[in-house]
């Protein structure tokens, strides 16, 4: 049986990943929101206009679809944009899957609506949703307007892969700004590569049960990464230290990132354990995680070497704003 499906954020990272793997799959019939045509439109595809910021664009888009793939949203800048587009623009588009009697609706979120941590060994439901930004916030809003409509949220934490322009871009800002690997200080994160997290997206709109039930899912590698193997995997990869590398204290390593912000940011994440478990999500897809980071990231290393966007140690900063629909 052809199955239908919307696709929204389709240009983004991580929405990019879900076409890819949709386009893979057999009997699928695609219809993508955005808000202009590409110029190279993806033979039998279906565009439809539509943006999160007008409600009124929204309107019909989810009609004869069996299935919506909810990538789209912005990550930081103005917050009432971000009120307009996560949350406003969530809530209007759950009311078209509501109207078009839609079965299945994943939402592709992420689990900083947790907050900053730590988190060890946290299961859906264990840790309270407690934002820390405005992205978040309005992003946790998103969630509980898809989960009305019994549909399924996807939280991911750490996404590495083709595509990523903050994850190992900001860890390698860290590693140069540090000059020197943790010394005992860091934390355990979970991670995801974008092709699987891709795949889990997918198969959460055509294979999970559609059983009218909202549910919350961690979409994370069943092994976690310690902190140290993460960072000392992308310094050996790419070669930022000559021989064993020195060392650097908690203490040494918050003075050196003073004035770098990336850094900054990325040593205050890292230094505490994001480890998210969710076995139930593996097992009910059917879906293979594959190889945990240390196996995985090198596969990834000649893309990332490849990308202008790759920070030098003065210029590395989190990009503010990022329009994925």
């Amino acid at each position: 049986m052809t199955r239908r499906v919307l696709i929204t954020g389709s240009s983004g990272f991580l929405g990019g990943h879900v076409l890819r793997a949709a386009r893979a799959a057999e009997d699928v019939r695609l219809r993508l929101l955005v808000r202009t045509p590409p110029a190279a439109p993806h033979p039998g595809v279906e565009y439809v206009h539509g943006d999160l910021t007008d409600p009124a664009s929204l309107r019909g888009v989810c009609a004869d679809v069996d299935a919506v793939v909810h990538c789209a949203g912005l990550i930081g800048g103005d917050a009432e944009l971000l009120h307009r587009a996560n949350d406003l623009g969530t809530r209007a588009l759950a009311d078209e899957v509501r109207r078009a009697g839609v079965t299945r609706f994943v939402y592709l979120s992420t689990a900083a609506v947790h907050g900053r941590g730590p988190f060890r060994d946290a299961r859906p439901g264990d840790p309270p949703v407690a934002p820390a930004s405005d992205t978040s916030r309005t992003r946790a809003a998103a969630e509980e307007h898809v989960l009305a409509t019994g549909g399924t949220v996807l939280r991911p934490h750490l996404v590495y892969g083709r595509g990523d322009r903050w994850v190992i871009p900001g860890i390698l800002a860290l590693l140069r700004t540090l000059d020197g690997l943790p010394d005992g200080w860091a934390g355990i994160q979970s991670m995801i590569d974008a092709d699987t997290l891709g795949r889990v997206a997918f198969a959460a709109a055509t294979r999970g049960p559609a059983d009218g039930v909202g549910r919350v899912h961690y979409v994370t590698h069943p092994d976690p990464v310690p902190g140290e193997l993460l960072l000392s995997t992308v310094a050996e990869t790419f070669g930022l230290f000559a021989g064993d590398a020195p060392r650097v204290s908690a203490e040494t390593a918050r003075e050196r990132v003073l004035g770098h912000p990336a850094a900054r940011h990325h040593l205050g994440m890292l230094a505490v354990d994001h480890w998210f478990t969710d076995e139930s999500l593996w097992s009910g897809l059917g879906v293979e995680p594959g190889a945990g980071f240390a196996v995985r990231f090198p596969e990834y290393a000649d893309w990332y070497r490849g990308r202008a966007g790759l920070p030098p140690l003065e210029a590395g900063r989190r990009p503010g704003f990022e329009r994925t629909y």
